[in-house]
């Protein structure tokens, strides 16, 4: 998969981008990260990419001219149907929330474009009349869409075939199931006074399947019981729940 990242600081990206799995997934072209800096699409002496708002009010707004035509020399060597399949996503506090559905969805494509928004905010053409999708990291505000813009490639590249070690250990992560992840152990098996509990050292596969699933329950019902009511949920996982008082007797009501 290619990301195209449009940007006023494309050095930030120096560093998160270029160790571990990321790192690694570029070097094997497993991925790419192309940085298009957006001051390169100005076309005056200060390369002026930011002005004051009309109507007045604090903070500079991103002028439109560079971002347009950033994105349409990135993608001008598609052809306008290629164009079209291709999502320009502007990352922002206001847009749809990332999530693992959201991630998957868009790591079945081969392109992204992905500008990172700065100071108040970009002007409203590029929203209406360039974007395909805005999309945010959390309900907070960073000083830019540089992070949030990397939060994006690093959990769609965990999608792309070959990126993380297993395609298992995508699907076994918190959220992909629709619940918390479940306890993790590793040797030693006895450190100082604390033990890995003894069903993981049985060898009963089925049991370790079972003690795990509900673990996960347990996990997610006290840390985000919200994702219970959107989970798929077996009638094994609804009898351990009830066991643990969930849903609470107002909720059967």
């Amino acid at each position: 998969m290619k990301f195209h990242v449009l940007t006023l600081f494309p050095e930030a990206f120096t560093g998160p981008m270029q160790h571990s799995i990321l790192g690694h997934a570029q070097e094997r072209g497993l991925i790419s990260v192309q940085l298009t800096d957006i001051r390169d699409h100005t076309h005056d002496a200060h390369n002026t990419a930011d002005d004051y708002q009309f109507g007045g009010g604090f903070g500079m707004v991103m002028k439109p001219e560079p971002i347009f035509e950033a994105v349409e020399d990135v993608l001008s060597v598609h052809s306008e149907d290629e164009r079209r399949a291709i999502p320009i996503i502007l990352m922002s506090p206001q847009g749809q929330t990332l999530d693992q559905q959201l991630v998957e969805d868009l790591s079945r494509g081969r392109e992204l474009v992905i500008i990172c928004g700065h100071y108040a905010g970009v002007d409203q053409r590029v929203r209406e009349h360039l974007i395909t999708r805005e999309i945010s990291i959390g309900d907070y505000v960073l000083t830019g869409g540089e992070l949030a813009a990397m939060v994006l490639i690093d959990a769609v590249s965990r999608f792309i075939d070959g990126v993380v070690g297993s395609r298992e250990n995508v699907l076994e992560d918190s959220f992909a199931s629709g619940l918390l992840q479940h306890p993790l152990y590793t040797r030693p098996a006895d450190f100082r006074e604390f033990s890995v509990p003894e069903i993981l050292r049985s060898g009963h596969h089925g049991e370790i399947d079972r003690w795990r699933r509900h673990q996960s329950l347990r996990t997610t019902l006290e840390n985000r019981p919200d994702l219970l009511s959107r989970a798929a949920l077996t009638s094994d996982d609804l009898a351990f729940l009830q066991s643990l008082g969930w849903p609470p007797a107002e909720s059967r009501e």
